[in-house]
């Protein structure tokens, strides 16, 4: 499908001038409509702006396309714009955009705004015809230019070869004689698998025709790889370029020089990484389950735990959050009058919540500990992982199993944090020992080996290290014991101020296992202190996220709101993601709120006779507008010192 076929004279403007983002969204959806391709132009301005909200479309060098495939298009079209002062659209490298075209795509149109798109970014690669678009004195001028342009990259379709159409959409065309012999292949992706993909692509390929060092690259797009690297191409080239973002398989480039860059390397630095693989400056490639993961230039000890801390923490929050949220409700729709010892689960609704959604919150460690294992060591570091999380959630020791019980003191967060990177680790080790077996036992490594020695080795080291993790509760609960007759205020600070130090960890369990054990004393004060210190943080960062956007990040912003919900709902672990991307910043801002809404909590007399349920069992406590305002307040002054410590984020 050509672009030329897809625009109209009437969806198209030269020489315009617009000062936001905003208003160029708006002027170029004006133009779809006045031409006619709209059925609903505010249901596709709507899709615009989801789509902008993801990440802008802005993708460098003054181009932006913005798009959307949406039930409010009447058909496929295309709005084109420039605007010869620019205009801050959030592009990816900083600089202003004065080159827009807008995708309009049924929602039963297939998939032709990615083909579309695809096609756009190669053409656009080229400097001359960005420079030729501008300068077009008229309508006529700048779509003759688009048609000489499309000729020219793809010289063998026509109007009618939609196959051919279809396949130059998604790569550079591949006319190039399959005897071709290239001297370096790339591999570019991008996490959407759109324009990036395309764009690292045609600039290796254009660069590598410049320094007369052929070049092919495959792309690993939205509809799949196109223009995928052969057997032979692999074994005859110099090196490879893996220009990505996201996973691609490597396994075929094993012991071939392999380079691991960002895919925007790819699109700014062609040149530098094509001259790194002539100069035979590239070390070779040894696929192992490391190496499963993409690489990016030199990563550090500290980014490459990060990276895998975050596949377990992303993985880990559906469970909270579904989990916590089902808990709360099930105190919600209870009777506290029928059974005090047996709240959330007195009426059969209410046991249908709590029990469905222990069930799923339960085993948030064991998902953490599973999903950062496969990250360090892919599929066979699951299993592993998973079973050291388990060991963690239910501290079992050997101690608990010689006198016959099979679980002790939790572990909490920390003990499946240690499991999870524990877990990967043994299974790469693993790995290398097994790595000279006979190749006919390749089959059984992953499927017996890895999983059976791994377990067997997480088994043993965790039963050793869940008792010092008990150890280090009960400490902690004697001393919390000690200071209750010295300052119920200072009580109830340091217990709000425990629940935020390790987000369900061993100090927030110890301060929560000492408020529920004093409910069966009859100090219900204290468990009160204990639950408003854990509501504290996640609502500090959604209200920081809310009022200080330019301190966070686009997608921080957008996950904060989900942060009161889960604040709320007494779910602390909300505040993770966050507190592992900045700890020196949130976590203190996050103990100074907990532990003044903790203190106002004993302050004020406020009692709680129910273990859990956040805001949904605030009829049960004791002085709840008092309650409320102990909330609010830590909750203000942890978003306050928050915001006052980030610094501002510009991406």
């Amino acid at each position: 499908m050509r672009i030329t076929e897809l625009l109209k004279k009437e969806s198209i403007a030269l020489h315009v001038s617009v000062d936001s983002k905003e208003a160029a969204i708006d002027y170029l959806v004006d133009l779809h409509d006045k031409a006619g391709n709209l059925l609903d132009r505010e249901g596709y301005k709507a899709g615009i702006l989801k789509r902008e909200e993801e990440g802008s479309t802005a993708i460098g060098e003054g181009i932006a396309i913005p798009h959307s495939k949406n039930a409010a298009v009447k058909k496929a079209a295309l709005a084109a714009m420039t605007v010869p002062d620019g205009v801050d659209y959030e592009a990816l490298d900083g600089q202003p955009s004065n080159l827009f075209f807008m995708i309009a795509a049924p929602e039963d149109g297939a998939d032709v705004h990615l083909e579309v798109l695809s096609r756009l970014s190669i053409l656009l690669m080229d400097e001359q015809f960005r420079k030729d678009l501008l300068a077009a004195k008229d309508i006529d001028a700048f779509l003759k230019v688009i048609d000489e342009m499309e000729a020219k990259k793809f010289p063998e379709e026509t109007v009618n070869e939609t196959a051919a159409s279809e396949k130059n959409c998604e790569t550079k065309n591949t006319s190039n004689s399959k005897d071709a012999t290239y001297k370096v292949l790339a591999v570019t992706a991008c996490p959407t698998g759109i324009a990036h993909t395309y764009m690292a692509a045609e600039a290796l390929e254009k660069q590598g025709e410049l320094m007369g060092y052929p070049c092919k690259a495959e792309t690993n797009g939205s509809t799949g790889a196109k223009n995928v690297l052969t057997k032979e191409e692999i074994e005859a080239c110099d090196g490879i370029i893996v220009a990505a973002d996201k996973n691609v398989e490597t396994a075929r480039f094993d012991g071939k020089p392999v380079l691991f860059v960002k895919v925007a390397d790819g699109i700014h630095k062609p040149e530098e990484l094509i001259k790194k693989i002539q100069n035979g400056e590239v070390p070779i490639h040894h696929e192992t389950a490391e190496h499963k993961t993409v690489e990016e230039g030199n990563d550090s000890i500290l980014h490459t735990i990060y990276k895998h801390l975050m596949n377990g923490v992303s993985h880990m929050l559906p469970f909270i959050i579904a989990g916590g949220i089902m808990v709360a409700l099930g105190f919600l729709l209870d009777d506290y009058t029928i059974d005090p010892k047996k709240f959330g689960m007195n009426t059969p609704i209410a046991a249908f919540f709590t029990t469905v959604g222990k069930s799923a919150f339960n085993y948030m460690l064991p998902i953490l500990a599973a999903f950062i294992a496969s990250s360090i060591a892919d599929r066979p570091g699951l299993a592993v992982g998973f079973a050291g999380g388990v060991l963690a959630m239910n501290g079992t020791s050997f101690v608990e199993l010689a006198k016959g019980n099979t679980t002790g003191v939790s572990g909490g967060f920390l003990a499946a944090l240690l499991a999870g990177f524990v877990a990967g680790y043994l299974v790469l080790g693993l790995e290398k020992l097994t790595e000279k077996l006979p190749k006919s036992l390749d089959g059984i490594r992953p499927m017996l080996i890895y999983p059976l020695g791994g377990i067997i080795a997480i088994g043993l080291i965790m039963c050793g290290i869940n008792p010092v993790m008990g150890m280090i509760n009960t400490g902690l609960s004697n001393w919390l014991d000690g200071l209750g007759g010295t300052s119920m205020v200072l009580l109830g600070a340091i217990l709000g101020g425990m629940m935020s130090i390790d987000f369900g960890g061993p100090f927030n369990k110890a301060s929560y296992v000492f408020g529920t054990a004093s409910l069966a004393l009859g100090k219900y004060d204290i468990m009160a202190a204990v639950m408003v210190g854990g509501m504290v943080p996640p609502i500090a960062i959604a209200l920081s996220t809310t009022f200080c956007k330019k301190k966070w990040s686009k997608e921080d912003c957008r996950n904060g709101v989900v942060n009161y919900i889960m604040g709320l709902c007494f779910i602390s672990e909300g505040a993770i993601p966050y507190a592992a991307k900045d700890p020196l910043r949130v976590i203190p801002s996050c103990i100074i709120g907990s532990a003044l809404a903790g203190a106002l909590s004993m302050a004020f007399g406020c009692t709680l006779r129910a273990p859990h349920g956040g805001i949904f069992v605030f009829p049960v406590v004791g002085h709840p507008l008092f309650y409320i305002v102990a909330l609010i307040a830590g909750s203000i002054l942890g978003a306050v010192i928050l915001s006052l410590l980030k610094k501002e984020v510009k991406e």
